[in-house]
């Protein structure tokens, strides 16, 4: 099944062309001219640069980003009714380096006759670099005008040099009114139901809620709700609904943008003190099947990134959730995952540990990394006592509160503090107790 709203247009699948009574509903569906497209209002504005390419007066190639089921292939199916153009198409899943060239080797041949080609590809962000490349003299020289739709941000997904010669069109999620138009239009439509449903408000509204801004997905639970009510009426119910799904399918790739956007938004949840927020969006990994070991790790990273020193045993619990999850495993170790988010999104925070590492680290590519003191250096080998190492340290332990006056960093840096603890949460008892051990190792008083 494609993330996007329809499946790839072939030779005898596009708008207008007949589709079997059997197919699933939202091919029967798919919008057959620009009106009966929903949402996307911006992009089809008169004169903008998608509806002149879906008019057939575009020339520029376009890369189309957006969620699952906004209408990126529908849009390039539309492109295949242009006056005057061939069209092609080819799933990044499926297509290699040869049928890209053998796209490429006939719309040059059909160039010769005076016809262009319209190039669809599906999930480009699939496509290696070496494909992606082998795409650019055809773009670059209008032998093909590229259509390509994407879930994945192109920045991060599509190479520099076929970015720069295409137009970056990024498709927004449906409203929960452009679906609840969808639906109705699919019940009532002879390609739909054709009327044989009928449908109550809040049926439409938890079909509405339960595809995410997805149409695709609100048609296909539409679908499998009215095969339900066959033996209801044909009427769709909020039970009707509830019965036809296990749950609510959760829109989340793990190989793209809602993996890295939904983690992201995880770990500034926790970082922000917000429990609620976080519990939101691990409950959305986890049934969405993210992989347990990928959030533990995030959760140990935070722990001393985000909480430091201000709750020493934050970093202990998100520890013990990581190695919870390798012992015991899902579902089980679900609770202990929650366990440590909520310990962690409440806990003081401070980055205190962060900023005190970069200061540090930041001195030493600047070039303040000087000789070790010699009192302090390695005297465990002959000869070394000759170099003057180990000589006149002082055992801290000989001393009854267990510090001594004495100059551990190297000349460049004495006197330097890159450690300043915060007033959170552990870090103030820290703060203390830093300033006296500062005073008495550096002989301040």
């Amino acid at each position: 099944m494609s993330d996007s709203l329809f499946d790839v247009p072939g030779d005898d699948d596009r708008p207008g062309s007949p589709v079997s009574a059997s197919a699933p509903l939202a091919v029967r569906m798919r919008p057959a001219t620009l009106d009966e497209v929903v949402g996307q209002e911006n992009l089809l504005r008169s004169g903008s640069p998608l509806r002149r390419l879906v008019e057939g007066s575009g020339a520029a190639s376009v890369i189309l980003y957006g969620p699952p089921g906004t209408g990126k292939t529908t849009l390039a199916s539309l492109v295949s009714q242009a006056t005057g153009r061939r069209f092609e198409a080819l799933s990044a899943l499926s297509a290699g380096v040869k049928e890209v060239r053998a796209v490429i080797d006939s719309a040059r041949r059909a160039a010769a006759y005076g016809e262009q080609t319209v190039l669809f590809i599906d999930e480009v962000h699939r496509f290696s670099k070496t494909q992606q490349d082998a795409l650019l003299a055809a773009v670059e020289n209008r032998v093909v005008l590229l259509v390509a739709a994407t879930t994945e941000n192109p920045s991060f997904s599509v190479v520099a040099p076929l970015l720069s010669r295409s137009l970056i069109l990024q498709l927004q999620p449906l409203s929960a009114d452009n679906i609840r138009a969808v639906v109705q239009r699919a019940i009532a439509d002879p390609r739909g139901l054709g009327g044989q449903v009928t449908a109550d408000d809040d049926a439409l509204d938890l079909l509405v809620q339960l595809s995410a801004g997805d149409a695709r997905r609100a048609l296909t639970a539409l679908e499998v709700a009215s095969e339900t009510a066959e033996a209801a009426g044909h009427h769709i119910t909020v039970d009707v609904v509830e019965q036809s799904l296990d749950k609510a399918a959760v829109r989340y790739d793990r190989d793209g943008d809602q993996h890295y956007d939904v983690i992201s938004a995880f770990i500034k949840s926790i970082r922000g003190s917000d429990v609620d927020a976080a519990l939101h969006y691990l409950a959305r990994m986890l049934v969405a099947g993210e992989d347990p070991r990928f959030v533990a790790r995030r959760l140990m990273i935070l722990a001393s990134e985000d909480i430091g020193m201000a709750d020493p045993l934050a970093l202990q619990t998100a520890v013990a959730a990581a190695q919870t999850v390798q012992l015991i495993g899902m579902p089980e170790a679900q609770l202990t995952l929650a366990h440590a988010t909520v310990h962690l999104a409440t806990a003081p925070k401070s980055n205190a540990v962060t900023t005190a590492l970069g200061a540090a680290m930041d001195d030493i590519r600047s070039g303040k990394a000087g000789m070790v003191p010699a009192h302090l250096r390695d005297g465990h080998y002959a000869g070394a006592a000759k170099l003057g190492n180990a000589q006149g340290y002082r055992y801290p332990h000989d001393n009854p509160d267990g510090v001594v006056p004495q100059q551990y960093p190297p000349d460049e840096v004495v006197g330097t503090d890159y450690y300043r603890p915060t007033t959170h949460g552990a870090e103030r008892e820290i703060a203390a107790r830093l300033e006296k051990l500062r005073a008495i190792v550096r002989r301040r008083r």
